[in-house]
């Protein structure tokens, strides 16, 4: 299908690109940009006339499986949610019930990409059974297709086994990504340790148990030269940790969840399963160094950290309520109301969800890497945003889940359509 997409605003962060450019599509990629390529006839014609022209948005951390799946599936709702906001690739972490620890697995739930849904990329799982000391064989996953590695959200009792991991993996040339958590400390936590974790009675997770974990990990990438990824980071202290770490040249990159940016752990009030997430939402000093971070590109992306969940797995005391809220559909929203209110440039608050996250993926897995940007040649994945539009975040089904806990929020800029591979794959309901 050949695609017109005329009188937008193209905002394309890895090119610096914001103006007024007409973009052809043809066969799946972007055929021209500007004026249209020899002997051009569109299928059909998009006017994008006030809205903005963005690269299709990469989410660098969202579970679009099928809850409780024994079997590795994708999710239809969640695909869904994903196209909505304007989601054209995004990364599985490792499920605990569903590990990606055989080649089969991974090529089974690859078959399950299809054109005009978002494209899903795996997170293989760094030891068999996923909570075993057996390391996968993750030779063999990256050639069935993961782009990673990772040991889920549980941090690795076992140093030894993750010193081992990170030598076979740096031996390969592949990345870890890694959930940096000290298990021991975040055993029976429920929130972040501080005075309204006291208040409430409820037991806190510390930011030791981020800190301890990423010195470790830092230690070991220092002594294997392996490549990592750390995955939403959450503490004023961890960041500053990861901040060293790159200035000092370490091949690591790290991101964020969208939700830090604006939520801290008094939003928690009286109990409210919604706010029960992983890592827990911390104070305000968390939040302003996470900030920072993202905008100074310490924290290379921000994460949707997407997770689906039916109300029942809401519906108990705080301790016993299942972690996770929803994202997909909030993610870019959530990054445009951090850029206006913290005054980040426009483009540059972008970059986090497109040229960045890109970066992320290419370093980590060259071959499956989104390219992140609309120049001829480029695959055609695109969303058209308002950048002008306010809404307010839905709970229910809307948002992913039936237990969202931002409803309510006034958000800024809606999209309005998502193409995947040069195919129509979402539009505005009429």
């Amino acid at each position: 299908m050949r695609l017109h997409i005329a009188n937008g605003r193209l905002i394309d962060p890895a090119r610096g690109i914001d103006g007024r450019h007409d973009l052809y599509l043809s066969d799946g990629r972007v055929a021209a940009v500007g004026a249209p390529p020899p002997g051009f006839r569109a299928d059909r014609v998009l006017d994008a006339a006030g809205l903005a022209v963005l690269p299709g948005l990469i989410d660098l951390g969202a579970r679009a499986a099928r809850p409780g799946a024994e079997a590795p599936a994708l999710d239809a709702h969640a695909l869904a949610s994903a196209l909505a906001g304007g989601v054209t690739t995004l990364v599985l972490p490792v499920a605990p019930q569903a590990p990606l620890d055989d080649p089969a697995k991974v090529r089974a739930l690859a078959a399950q990409n299809a054109p005009g849904q978002p494209r899903v990329l795996f997170l293989g799982a760094l030891t068999l059974g996923l909570r075993g000391d057996m390391l996968a064989e993750l030779g063999l996953l990256a050639e069935a297709g993961c782009v990673a590695f990772s040991q889920g959200e549980e941090g690795m009792a076992d140093t030894r086994v993750l010193w081992g991991a990170m030598r076979y993996a740096a031996g390969l040339g592949l990345t870890l990504w890694l959930r940096p958590q000290d298990p021991w400390l975040a055993r029976g936590a429920c929130m972040a340790a501080g005075p309204y974790a006291d208040r409430l009675g409820l037991s806190g997770l510390p930011e030791q148990a981020e800190t301890i974990a990423v010195h470790t990990i830092l230690e070991l990438q220092r002594a294997t030269g392996a490549r990592v990824h750390l995955a939403r980071l959450s503490s004023a202290a961890g960041l500053a940790l990861a901040r060293a770490a790159r200035a000092e040249g370490l091949p690591l990159t790290c991101d964020v969840a969208a939700r830090a940016l604006h939520y801290t752990d008094l939003d928690v009030g009286f109990f409210d399963t919604g706010f029960r997430v992983q890592p827990p939402l911390r104070g305000q000093r968390d939040r302003e160094a996470i900030r920072r971070a993202l905008a100074e590109g310490v924290a290379d992306a921000a994460c949707s950290d997407h997770t689906q969940l039916p109300r029942t797995d809401k519906d108990a005391p705080f301790p016993d309520a299942a972690p996770g809220a929803p994202g997909l559909e909030l993610l870019l929203s959530f990054v445009l109301k951090w850029a206006r209110d913290a005054g980040v440039p426009l483009v540059q608050a972008l970059a986090r969800l497109t040229s960045a996250p890109a970066a992320v993926l290419r370093a980590a897995a060259p071959a499956q890497a989104p390219a992140g940007s609309l120049g001829e040649g480029d695959p055609a994945d695109l969303c058209l945003v308002d950048l002008d539009a306010e809404w307010m975040a839905p709970g229910g089904p809307q948002a992913g889940s039936e237990a969202g806990p931002f409803a309510g929020m006034m958000l800024p800029g809606r999209v309005r359509a998502t193409v995947v591979g040069g195919r129509m794959a979402w539009e505005t309901p009429a």
